[in-house]
């Protein structure tokens, strides 16, 4: 189930983010505490068993083996594989989610161009927009775990009113080893060339703009498809999981406090308790785990997607707007605003700081411009800079007053042709 947490974050305050990291659902901690209390345990475990149960000559080996660890384990690049690889999943996550096929444009269009409030003119626009429903069921089925829970086979899909029975044998009589998912579309377009013929679909046009409507539904649906169908390639996502563990394997031995009377360069402290590797387990970790969760967003995690909801969704509101909607206009009439020219709807006490001017541009806050005395600009050539000098009491004497006057004329008058 997606967590929404917006409406929290709608306002830039102190410390606003604090409030999300109390959240539970969704949240980090509990997508990473396993790993994280395994990590803490293997460390603690070694840590004891270096401090009270080697040998004073096993010890000396331990501590040699743990800077060898330390000074090796950071040239493995886990930096740069994990952060290029948690990108290419964020990315190829957010375009599985605008590429979700959702069938408002086609409905508004069956609703619109499929005529007759008659029974036989309800059925056509309710069987149309029923065969786009059962496409992206079909699809998601074969992508989404949670809807093939819901529907495990095909006479879920029947009881569920999604195909008829008549349908379904069409449907099973057509052998193909592979996904069916688009033979409704194919019902979709014979039906919908049947109407045009018996007169429903007033124009080709409609027609045209129908199918062309259909086939871009079809293409997110195929797109979903191809997205599960491949996916990131595995041997990225192997080297990328192996980087972040061998570098914590080697982190359990290289990180840990050693005895501070042996004079290591860099280990005259002893703390017991690696905060700092601790929180680089849990960003580094927790950076993987977020691509784990997001690499497929059609399964069953708390920021999957909601298939099941959608499912839902489509098909209630589709009926909806192609049978009781159909030419059901409400009365026209004339708006508060008939006879204003300077419509403005008003403002509740809580929006009134909300009340601003229109934006005229950058430059209006320059005020008005000073002009000369013919009436034209004082930036009329290109020595502005030296006529910006000519609005106050100028310092120099008249005889250059009078130069720089006729030099200000012989530019106006060139700039006029």
């Amino acid at each position: 189930m997606t967590v929404t947490y917006s409406s929290k974050v709608a306002n830039a305050t102190f410390f606003g983010f604090h409030r999300l990291l109390l959240k539970w659902k969704g949240s980090i901690y509990k997508l990473l505490y396993r790993e994280f209390i395994v990590f803490a345990t293997l460390y603690t475990a070694i840590s004891v068993l270096y401090r009270f149960f080697l040998t004073g000559s096993q010890k000396r080996f331990f501590e040699k083996l743990s800077i060898y660890c330390d000074k090796y384990a950071e040239q493995i690049p886990v930096t740069f594989v994990l952060g290029f690889y948690v990108t290419l999943v964020v990315n190829r996550w957010w375009n599985q989610f605008v590429n979700l096929p959702w069938p408002d444009r086609l409905m508004f269009l069956i609703s619109s161009c499929v005529q007759g409030r008659d029974e036989y003119g309800r059925l056509l626009r309710r069987t149309l927009m029923r065969y786009v429903n059962l496409t992206s069921l079909l699809i998601f089925r074969s992508v989404s775990t949670a809807v093939y829970k819901r529907f495990p086979t095909m006479d879920h899909v029947v009881g569920a009113g999604f195909m008829t029975r008549y349908e379904r044998k069409i449907f099973d009589d057509l052998k193909s080893p592979h996904l069916k998912y688009w033979v409704p579309f194919v019902w979709f377009g014979n039906l919908a060339s049947k109407a045009r013929k018996e007169g429903r679909i007033r124009d080709s046009v409609d027609l045209q703009t129908l199918m062309n409507e259909m086939n871009k539904y079809r293409s997110w649906c195929s797109l979903l498809f191809g997205y599960d169908w491949v996916g990131i390639p595995l041997v990225y996502t192997q080297v990328v999981t192996l980087a972040v563990y061998t570098f914590f394997f080697a982190c359990l031995i290289g990180r840990q406090f050693l005895d501070t009377d042996q004079g290591y360069q860099g280990h005259d402290l002893d703390l017991y308790i690696p905060i700092f590797t601790l929180l680089q387990f849990f960003f580094y970790a927790g950076w993987l785990k977020v691509a784990e969760q997001l690499i497929n967003p059609f399964g069953e995690d708390d920021d999957d997607f909601e298939t099941n909801w959608c499912i839902d969704r489509n098909l209630q509101v589709s009926l909806l707007a192609v049978d009781e909607m159909h030419m059901n206009l409400p009365r026209m009439e004339k708006d508060i605003y008939w006879n204003d020219s300077s419509a403005r709807p008003p403002y509740t006490k809580a929006a009134a700081d909300y009340c601003i001017p229109s934006f005229l541009g950058s430059t209006i806050e320059m005020g008005p411009v000073p002009l000369l005395a013919d009436g034209h600009s004082a930036q009329g050539c290109g020595l502005a800079p030296v006529a910006c000098t000519l609005w106050g009491p100028s310092p120099v004497s008249k005889g250059w007053s009078s130069l720089l006057t006729l030099i200000w004329s012989s530019c106006l008058g060139s700039s006029r042709l």
